[in-house]
Parts: C-alpha cells; structure tokens; sequence
C-alpha cells in the first residue's frame, strides 16, 4: 500500500501533468451531465458528446424530456447502445427531477441513488462536478490505475471508492479521479502503458 508522502506526491504530479481536470462529458445545464453520463454507460465519451446536440437540441428542457416519445428518443441515442433502457431511465429520471426535486439535480449520494439508471459513478460525478462535493468517481480508468500505481488491491468500485476517500484528501478527490482518466488515456493505457515516459512512475508500485 502506498504511504501517505507517496499520495500526497502522486497528487502533486498529476496536477502539474493535468492542471485542469476536466470532465470529458459536454454538458450546459446540470441534468444534462447527469442524462450524458448515463449515456456513456459502456459507451465512449467521445461517442456521447456526438448524441447530446441533436439530443438536447430536440429537447431543451426537462419538461420536453420527461414528455418525450421513448421510441423518437431512442433513435437520437441508438448509437450509444442499450439505447431502449437507458432511454426509459431518462425519461422516468426527468419526470422524477421534476416531480421530487423542483427541477433540480439533488445534492445528497441517497437521493441522486433513486434516480432511474444512476449509480455510485455518476452519483459521484453530480456531487464533484456539480456541486463541488468531496466524491471519488470509479471508472474503468480509475480501476486500472489504483490497483496498477498500489493504492487498491481489488477490482470491487465500491471498495475502490471507500479506499480512496480515506486515502484522498476531501478537497482533492473529485480532481483526482478526473486525473486518473486523463493520464489513463494518454499514458497509463490498458495495454500498452507508457511507464518510461510517466510522470508516476517514481510513486507507482506495479510497474509494467
């Protein structure tokens, strides 16, 4: 297990290698993070990014979207896949925002969980991203990462996540997983990591 020092350096490397972390999801208003990251459930976000003009364009409020023709709006997002599921959790998750929430994309872990088609992931996203909450988002990137560098032992999300939250400092954390998906992309890839080039390679324990 990684020591305390070795975190707190693994954090200061990945902020002066990604010093804005961004979320790679195209978003305007708060929901529409929330429908774009249940679109990318296995789906790339790149592929997101290319539905949700056409998607939000067709429907530019929650009102539209929770009144929309699940099979009209199942065509915008075919390509995204399970398109038929997770075209029902939008629709039933708009009318749910509206009817229980004031419109309003809900602060607390619990209540973002009742949402039709959210999970701990993008319950995590809508806590950091949104409403600047300690969160720990767990993602493919994220798996492969912890366990690669030695802060986890185990491939479980949930597990992955209540290890982080003791390990991360609150403020930190949200940047950190957005961090983790960046230098999981452009270095630390799942089949060919780039350990020669990596700025982490002085703190990771399993170098490949």
């Amino acid at each position: 297990m990684i020591t305390k020092p070795g975190i707190l350096e693994l954090i200061s490397l990945l902020e002066e290698c990604y010093p804005e972390p961004v979320c790679a999801l195209d978003y305007g208003k708060d929901y529409e993070l929330l429908f774009a990251a249940r679109l990318a459930a296995q789906c790339t976000d790149a592929r997101v990014n290319t539905v949700t003009p056409e998607l939000y364009g067709r429907y530019p409020t929650l009102e539209s979207l929770a009144g929309a023709d699940v099979s009209e709006l199942e065509g915008i997002i075919h390509s995204c896949g399970f398109f038929r599921t997770k075209a029902r959790d939008i629709i039933a998750a708009a009318s749910m925002l509206i009817g229980e929430f004031g419109g309003r994309v809900p602060d607390e872990m619990e209540e973002l969980l009742r949402l039709p088609g959210v999970g701990r992931k993008t319950a995590n996203l809508m806590l950091g991203d949104i409403h600047k909450k300690p969160a720990v988002v767990v993602d493919t990137h994220c798996i492969r990462l912890t366990n690669r560098i030695g802060l986890v032992s185990t491939k479980d999300p949930l597990k992955i996540e209540l290890a982080l939250r003791k390990l991360l400092p609150p403020d930190k954390s949200s940047d950190f997983c957005h961090r983790l998906v960046l230098h999981g992309r452009a270095v630390c890839t799942a089949r060919s990591p780039a350990c020669d080039i990596c700025s982490v390679a002085g703190v990771c324990k399993k170098i490949l």
